[in-house]
């Protein structure tokens, strides 16, 4: 059986982007539909269980604002669940920047359920209006386009099995893959550019290839119960994981499951492990705490004092020996699965051959999955996180050398400070800003890490519109950025911030009767897109760089 739904605006994809973009238009009126293929809302920050990574201007720094209003609303009202919900300690009620889990990797760890929580408190009142409709466990099975215009979108019920199709003056890309480009037949790039593509500092210097995609990671969440054993069942390939080297350029320094990562001389790297909670980890390289999404140490000591739990994200359970994208759905769900038990293998690791730390022999058998943090039955996350998406062919390429420290400086843009070496491209069509380094995994290509220095950047409105579709926007990761550029622009905040700006940039569309294309060529068009966005408390520039 099949159905049919007609509305404004379709957001595929109810991640961080979609989310954001659906505020965006409700606030301003406009119905959207958004299609999640999970059961939860917020992408990263909840069904993918990715604790937030951001700059370090999140938190307002030298009275910097680096994320949007929204953003910064979602961030306080995380803060507040805890305090009116969770037996808090009063120096940790008291705490102005309380940290729930006490994470390293953010200043905000916290509980992917909380996340959803919240999303769900933002959303509320305009789901109730019937303004914003939310169309869960719903995923795209294909697109019908007339010429340069997506004319309709086909979703399929995970649950059901029937189909929806959707019509929509404009449809939004927030997927986690960048699903609907090849759908529609829009040009988009999968894997690695040659350097000489867009002038590329780090671009690959033999040829481009579409295997070089970083790998995906499947998270899970623990808990430390020390004297008690919660060894899960040995997981189907584990011995051929535990002896697994990877082969990679530069060379890893030997068994992928091991304390010591990176694999690029003279920078291998050692990671600590104290799953004690009552006991100090020392360093950044700790691992309990990197990812900890529960702190018992900020609850008052009673019987429902929940105990530590730490989320695990780090680069052994990287899934990189087969591509995702750019092959058919059974390979894609094969590789999906494998990287799952990738994961269970190096819990299983953890808890039987991992080397302790307290010179005890080896694995550390108290450790116990948790899923109700994760608001699933097996500890593992709902979705696996995907870090690079499809690529939208934009308007506006960002590249190495609208954001990469380095280049920027041999292409002579000077220092600005010690702070800040070198600004990003001033893009005059900015819709948000953004900072993080250039952070790509291990890839299926076998390329390793690779970490560049990038500079603080705008995200120009010409990365969000297709090179020829006239009705298609970009909402999330799946923009218009190089492989290379992705490193720096697949993050929480930035995801949020393009999810904004898509909404709005729908929003203008729709009730001025305009295309994304027209807006972006029209001065005036653009000018009062931009003051849209400035009004809602999206910065579109840095405070160094209107000096």
């Amino acid at each position: 059986m099949s159905k049919s739904l007609k509305t404004p605006v379709l957001i595929l994809g109810g991640g961080v982007g979609g989310v954001a973009a659906a505020l965006a238009l409700a606030e301003r009126g406009v119905r959207c539909v958004i299609a999640e293929p999970t059961v939860w809302l917020g992408g990263q920050l909840t069904a993918q269980a990715v604790p937030p990574d951001e700059n370090r201007w999140i938190e307002g720094a030298d009275g910097v604002q680096s994320a949007t209003r929204r953003y910064l609303v979602f961030r306080r009202m995380v803060r507040e669940h805890y305090r009116a919900n969770r037996n808090l300690t009063p120096s940790a009620k008291g705490d102005a920047m309380l940290n729930p889990g006490g994470g390293w990797v953010s200043r905000l760890c916290f509980e992917p359920r909380v996340g959803l929580a919240v999303l769900n408190a933002m959303l509320a009142s305009h789901v109730v209006s019937g303004t914003i409709q939310i169309m869960p466990r719903h995923s795209l099975v294909g697109a019908e386009t007339h010429g340069d215009h997506v004319a309709a979108v086909v979703l399929r019920d995970l649950v059901e099995g029937e189909t929806v199709e959707v019509t929509a003056e404009y449809v939004l890309d927030a997927s986690e893959t960048g699903a609907l480009y090849p759908a529609a037949d829009i040009e988009h790039a999968i894997g690695a550019e040659h350097r000489g593509d867009y002038g590329e500092l780090h671009g690959r210097a033999d040829h481009a290839d579409p295997t070089d995609q970083q790998g995906v990671t499947w998270c899970f969440a623990v808990e430390h119960r020390p004297g008690e054993t919660h060894v899960i069942d040995k997981p189907a390939g584990y011995d051929a994981w535990a002896d697994f080297v990877p082969t990679l350029d530069p060379p890893w320094p030997g068994p992928l499951f091991s304390w010591e990562i990176d694999g690029k001389p003279p920078n291998n790297r050692t990671l600590a492990m104290t799953p004690w909670p009552d006991e100090p980890g020392e360093g950044e390289l700790e691992l309990w705490r990197y990812r900890r999404i529960v702190d018992r140490s900020i609850y008052v000591r009673d019987d429902a004092a929940p105990p530590d739990v730490s989320l695990f994200n780090c680069v052994q359970m990287d899934y990189f020996r087969r591509p995702t994208l750019g092959v058919s759905a059974e390979e894609h769900q094969a590789a999906l699965e494998e990287a799952k038990q990738q994961s269970r293998c190096f819990l299983y690791w953890l808890q039987t051959a991992a080397p302790r730390h307290d010179g005890e022999g080896v694995g550390y058998p108290g450790m116990r999955l948790r899923g109700d943090e994760l608001g699933t039955d097996d500890g593992f996350a709902m979705a696996p996180y995907i870090r690079e998406p499809r690529r939208l062919i934009a308007r506006t390429m960002m590249t190495e050398a609208h954001v990469g420290q380095e280049q920027r400086l041999a292409e002579g843009h000077g220092p600005i400070s010690d702070e800040v070496p070198v600004a990003g491209e001033a893009f005059a069509d900015s819709v948000g800003i953004g900072h993080y380094p250039i952070d790509l995994h291990p890839s299926c290509a076998g390329r390793n890490s690779v970490y560049i220095p990038a500079a603080p950047f705008r995200v120009p409105l010409g990365a969000l519109i297709p090179v020829r579709v006239r009705n298609v926007i970009a909402a999330g990761k799946a923009l218009g950025v190089t492989h290379i550029t992705n490193g720096c622009t697949r993050l929480h905040p930035v995801e949020w911030n393009v999810g904004e700006a898509a909404g709005t940039l729908a929003a203008t569309c729709v009730q001025n009767d305009l295309e994304p294309a027209e807006v972006h060529d029209t001065q005036r068009h653009l000018r009062a897109l931009q003051e849209s966005l400035a009004q809602d408390g999206v910065p579109l520039s840095w405070p160094w760089e209107d000096s």
